[in-house]
């Protein structure tokens, strides 16, 4: 099942907030919230998943956006915008002390928005694989496709990246440079090596069945002794993972 990207907004203008709001629904990213306190903000990341927040500098508490952007730099590994109308020097200047994955000053229209949220995941992942922000922009798609969560992975169709699920991905594909991600159904592209690939999947679940293919084994329908079948897809499998799946199904 395809989950899109979850956005929680942390913004203390009622009205500026809803209006963010639909045009993040309307691009296709899933509002987790919308807050206008840093009390609230903690409670929901505390309580529910999120992706990437968004965050106005000032709110309507004592606390800050920047507290809040130092409290999730602090206890969540998930990257932050702050949103604001104020693009003073000691205000940029003190926003930087947190290290935000993005700074986006208000008037904006929902092109810069989508930009600054693609961009700032991209950028996170970057930084999350490699210890340092990749430059490269040709590099953003593969970068936001390999982004890894505990239980699923970002994959990239059109102009979104869905999370899909590690359990609703039957097979991959090497074809070229690309990969295909094949899922019950939809198939998604990705760019990647296939070795790279299967060490961002759990090992209990996916293994390389064949020089070209990573395979599900919980999604195997049917075997035989040069192939395996998914999905009514027939896959050809090497001697050594033959070898394990019937040492599997006789333990």
């Amino acid at each position: 099942m395809e989950q899109p990207i979850r956005i929680l907004i942390v913004e203390d203008n009622v009205i500026i907030a809803d209006d963010m709001q639909s045009m993040l629904e309307e691009i296709g990213y899933e509002i987790v919230d919308n807050v206008i306190v840093y009390e609230q903000a903690v409670e929901v990341l505390k309580n529910k998943e999120v992706d990437l927040v968004l965050i106005d500098i000032i709110l309507a508490s004592d606390k800050t956006g920047i507290d809040l952007g130092k409290h999730i730099r602090e206890n969540y590994n998930i990257p932050f915008i702050f949103v604001t109308s104020n693009s003073d020097r000691a205000t940029v200047e003190n926003a930087k002390t947190v290290k935000p994955n993005g700074y986006l000053v208000k008037p904006f229209e929902q092109q810069d928005l989508y930009t600054s949220i693609e961009i700032a995941l991209s950028n996170f992942t970057s930084v999350k694989n490699n210890g340092a922000s990749e430059s490269q922009e040709e590099e953003d798609d593969r970068l936001m496709s390999n982004k890894v969560l505990k239980d699923s992975i970002f994959v990239k169709k059109q102009h979104l990246y869905y999370r899909i699920q590690f359990g609703d991905i039957q097979f991959i594909k090497a074809d070229n440079v690309y990969l295909e991600v094949n899922t019950i159904d939809k198939k998604f592209l990705v760019r990647s090596p296939l070795k790279d690939y299967l060490e961002k999947l759990p090992q209990q679940k996916f293994y390389r069945a064949h020089k070209s293919y990573i395979v599900n084994v919980d999604h195997i329908d049917a075997i035989n002794s040069k192939d395996i079948l998914i999905n009514n897809t027939l896959i050809p499998i090497s001697k050594e993972f033959k070898e394990f799946i019937i040492s599997a199904m006789n333990s």
